[in-house]
């Protein structure tokens, strides 16, 4: 059985992915920070690792066959470059090389599809595109895009994958992350939505993916993990079918958004911390669309409606 070295195990995507592991017969240690925040369940193949990114972790990579790479810095709210880049690149970096001083095989990074070109429906974005306006300028993309580019490098050093999951949605989000998307519509009579959309994947089609990725996955290559290019309306639209609700359906003018992205600028600027900048913003009023064309013919990942992603967000949110 191969053994699985994975960082992040408190986030939607690792608990979804350590119980997919388990299930499939791998043996998984898992890093997290603290024991008491996991949400899933115990295995007797599964070692939970209380501890830190930067910790030295070699003692625990010894002997691992496959790093996974999930945990990552997403916080909307931090204003400078350098409170990304720490966690996102820098312990990334760290961790690379500690898992090519214990010959570790291969190093699975879980980037985002933010780093590569999006397009629209009728010109789908691909691994082949490069970052677009105005992802080229959020501080989160770049980060996770520098720690791609350092990785992609250095594959001489040990196997190098990188996977490009778009906006995953599904049960165990427990802070809630992605999920804060159906908390701001569910059980609500107004909903404000924005003019743009983006792709949204169930996280158990991420999660299958990566494990397809340990075997089919070839190094230097990216992989998008993409599945329904939908706007804002059309996915509102779907919460309300699955949720029996009838609210009234508001969209929010994008210059009105965007001035208001240019107040959180302001804000900032002062080192107020805000989820509101003109970047944030503006990605709200676009619609960055992308193919799973590549992930479905190498991976032979089969997809599941995004349906199903909303209904287990939704029974996990209940319990």
């Amino acid at each position: 059985m191969k053994k699985i070295f994975l960082t992040g195990l408190n986030g939607l995507l690792a608990t979804n992915l350590s119980a997919d592991l388990l299930k499939n017969g791998f043996i998984v240690k898992g890093l997290i920070r603290d024991k008491l925040k996991f949400k899933g369940d115990n295995h007797k193949n599964l070692t939970l690792i209380e501890g830190d990114l930067f910790d030295d972790l070699t003692q625990h990579l010894n002997g691992i066959d496959i790093v996974i790479h999930t945990a990552a810095e997403t916080n909307q709210n931090l204003i400078n470059y350098a409170d990304y880049c720490k966690t996102n690149c820098n312990a990334t970096i760290q961790l690379f090389h500690t898992a090519v001083e214990c010959h570790v095989k291969k190093f699975i990074f879980i980037s985002t599809s933010s780093t590569l070109g999006y397009g629209s429906i009728n010109n789908l974005g691909t691994e082949q595109q490069k970052i677009r306006f105005p992802f080229n300028n959020s501080l989160y993309t770049k980060s996770k895009l520098e720690a791609e580019n350092y990785l992609l490098k250095n594959n001489d050093k040990t196997e190098v994958i990188i996977i490009n999951p778009s906006f995953m949605l599904g049960a165990y989000d427990s802070k809630p992350s992605s999920g804060r998307i159906i908390l701001m519509a569910w059980k609500k009579k107004i909903i404000f939505y924005p003019s743009g959309g983006k792709n949204f994947v169930h996280v158990k089609d991420a999660s299958a993916g990566i494990i397809s990725s340990l075997e089919k996955g070839k190094n230097g290559e990216k992989y998008l993990i993409a599945n329904e290019n939908l706007t804002y309306a059309e996915f509102f639209k779907k919460l309300n079918h699955i949720t029996n609700q009838n609210p009234i359906m508001i969209k929010i003018p994008s210059q009105l958004l965007i001035t208001l992205g240019y107040f959180g600028d302001f804000l900032r600027l002062f080192n107020i911390k805000t989820s509101i900048s003109s970047v944030n913003m503006k990605i709200l009023c676009l619609k960055n669309f992308y193919s799973n064309h590549k992930s479905v013919s190498a991976l032979n990942i089969k997809y599941q409606a995004v349906d199903f992603a909303i209904k287990d967000a939704i029974d996990y949110f209940q319990k």
